[in-house]
């Protein structure tokens, strides 16, 4: 026979996961045997037959081929653990939610995201707490503030480490082991460190420790593990926990295993579905944030210039051409009417969203030159195709506004105002930033940023000042009838930004 620990090396199994396949009949209850150690102390050991090994890799086999654990456990012979009398309050909350809706798959996929059959969470890329629904409440954060615009008290782990499970070790490692490998798929060990830096010295050392241990999630949309969740009795409630990822963040759900429904797995298959609805359901929080505002110089004399589907597909070209480099530098795309753009940038763990927000304008600039000389060749025009570009960085409301089936996200307040308004003034494809922005960089990383101002020498000849800043309004045309529209900004510094060398 072969014992519980050598049955988890051989197989890479963690102690929940075993316990979840006993519970489901898929192996049998362990003889337990009472060894006593070098010390004197009573060891207690299950002892399983040699063909659990090949039963376990079996289980393992039907997983990666999208079988659920009720699916897997009636094909293996075993049984779906059906609820007693005395189970916990958490499998009764989610018997009693699954009860007033009738069958999971009568659900219609409108409804179905706040009344999922157990506890689901999301997170941002920064592992903050931005949507969970009500079961989540009163199994994970039972004193969560109500989702406050904090984000900083919004920190996952943070939240797990304070509540009450938490209270038993090998419990909490556990519950932590599947977060832990979802974060490590997207943060590097010092970015999640760097997260959450305010938790103590012993709770970062369990982060440490299962980052070290857990096994790095492979490039796949969504993962499964095994999960149990403890009862106010103490009697287990064995859940299939699916991990769901998006470029917006990680979804956690948890579906029972007494549901034999397979409807948790089809509606997370519904991505676009599933992104959405949980978009609408976020509430607005205040964070941090580089606003990225730009604009077509003379679209509406390119407009009149181009027959209307040659416009649109100078449009569509921007956009797509544009699509690659936004995400590549974690830009959200914001509400913004007619053909311009607006981005933000947000906090990431492992890099400065200010300085994503320049090299992605950069980079933008960059496209703009090729795709105006594809279109002067095509058309013969001997003008270019500019995008005019503000920067500009602060601590805003971020929120979303809902049309039906669609979403659209906006920031409120002044750093969208001014970097609308830097845009506007902006011309010839140029990219000016405010000196609030530019000044929140390293200073060893602003060496490296060619920016300043042009200014007129006595016998009227142009010269870039670098590493200069300028009035808004010491800048602006007092014969141009159309610059009233900046007075408002005349005392914003701002400056140009030309290029940037990060090699080392």
């Amino acid at each position: 026979m072969i014992n519980s620990k050598q049955l988890i090396e051989l197989t890479g199994i963690s102690r929940a996961t075993l316990n979840n396949y006993v519970a489901l009949g898929i192996l049998p209850n362990p003889l337990i045997r009472t060894l006593r150690g070098e010390e004197g102390r009573a060891t207690r050991l299950g002892y399983f037959e040699e063909d659990a090994v090949a039963c376990i890799k079996k289980v393992q086999k039907l997983k990666k081929q999208g079988l659920s654990m009720a699916k897997i456990s009636e094909q293996l012979g075993g049984h779906v653990p059906s609820s007693s009398p005395g189970k916990s309050s958490i499998a009764a909350n989610i018997s009693s939610s699954v009860a007033k809706r009738g069958p999971l798959t009568g659900l219609s996929l409108e409804a179905s995201i706040e009344n999922l059959p157990g506890p689901a969470y999301m997170v941002n890329n920064n592992f903050e707490l931005i949507w969970r629904n009500d079961c989540a409440v009163d199994t994970f954060f039972p004193s969560d503030g109500g989702l406050c615009g904090d984000l900083e008290s919004r920190n996952l782990l943070k939240l797990l480490f304070n509540g009450g499970l938490a209270e038993d070790g090998d419990r909490l490692r556990n519950l932590l082991e599947p977060h832990i490998a979802a974060a490590k798929k997207r943060l590097s060990q010092a970015a999640l460190m760097k997260v959450y830096a305010a938790l103590d010295g012993n709770q970062l050392s369990i982060l440490k420790d299962l980052y070290d241990n857990v096994e790095a999630i492979a490039n796949e949309p969504t993962v499964h593990f095994p999960a149990i969740l403890p009862g106010a009795d103490g009697e287990p409630m064995f859940c299939d926990l699916y991990i769901c990822f998006y470029r917006e963040g990680i979804l956690f759900s948890y579906n029972p295993v007494l549901l034999d429904d397979d409807f948790l797995l089809e509606f997370l298959s519904k991505r676009n579905h599933v992104i959405n609805r949980l978009l609408k359901k976020s509430k607005p929080y205040l964070t941090n944030v580089s606003v990225m505002v730009a604009g077509i110089q003379n679209s509406s004399e390119i407009c009149s210039e181009l027959a209307a589907e040659e416009y649109f597909e100078l449009i569509n070209n921007i956009w797509q051409q544009s699509e690659a480099i936004f995400r590549k530098y974690y830009g959200t795309h914001g509400k913004h009417s007619g053909d311009g753009m607006v981005y933000y940038f947000f906090p990431q763990a492992d890099c400065d969203y200010k300085l994503n927000a320049i090299q992605c304008s950069l980079e933008l600039k960059q496209m703009m030159k090729a795709i105006s000389q594809h279109w002067q060749s095509r058309k013969g025009w001997f003008s270019d195709i500019y995008l005019n570009i503000g920067l500009n960085a602060g601590q805003e409301w971020f929120g979303s506004y809902h049309a039906g089936g669609h979403v659209e996200f906006t920031v409120l307040g002044e750093t969208i105002n001014h970097a609308s308004g830097i845009s506007d003034f902006a011309r010839n494809g140029s990219i000016w930033i405010s000196k609030n922005m530019l000044n929140q960089i390293s200073t060893q990383i602003r060496a490296r940023i060619s920016f300043g101002i042009s200014r007129r020498t006595h016998k009227d000849e142009t010269v870039f000042v670098t590493d200069t800043y300028a009035s808004l309004g010491t800048l602006l045309d007092d014969s141009n009838c159309h610059n009233g529209k900046f007075r408002d900004m005349e005392m914003l510094a701002v400056t140009e930004i030309r290029d940037i060398d990060l090699s080392v």
